[in-house]
């Protein structure tokens, strides 16, 4: 693992919300917005951005956690800018906080952590959780 960064560097992702994106669940669509799953989706991937630069040869990232906090909604068709800003990195540990804003209104905020392991870690996660033989 390399770190080329400092906290309160910076990384972008800008998204165009789509229909398969909203509060949908087997009972049917909740509500025609951004849902708040999506949101997080698309929070730990602008921070998954720092990761894809740090990781190594053979090291891949995971996700540790994530916290959403939802403001307001973005309607589909809305384009919807997502920052990640680093809080920290602790040994393996990338933490960030992000925001999300639609038309320049920030519509949520949060924190990621994703952790880089070896690819041979992963797979032995993997074999431990009952998979891959």
């Amino acid at each position: 693992m390399i770190n080329p960064f400092k906290p309160g560097d910076k990384k972008y992702y800008s998204k165009v919300v789509t229909e398969d994106e909203t509060a949908t669940f087997e009972s049917g669509e909740v509500h025609p917005f951004y849902g708040t799953f999506a949101l997080g989706r698309d929070a730990e991937w602008v921070c998954r951005l720092f990761v894809l630069e740090m990781k190594e040869e053979g090291e891949e990232g995971i996700g540790t956690y994530l916290n959403v906090k939802h403001l307001a909604p973005a309607l589909v068709g809305d384009e919807v800018n997502l920052t990640a800003i680093l809080d920290k990195v602790d040994g393996r540990n990338v933490h960030c906080s992000f925001e999300a804003h639609r038309n320049g209104k920030l519509i949520a905020e949060g924190t990621t952590g994703q952790y880089i392991l070896s690819e041979d870690r992963k797979k032995a996660l993997y074999k431990e959780a009952g998979h891959g033989g």
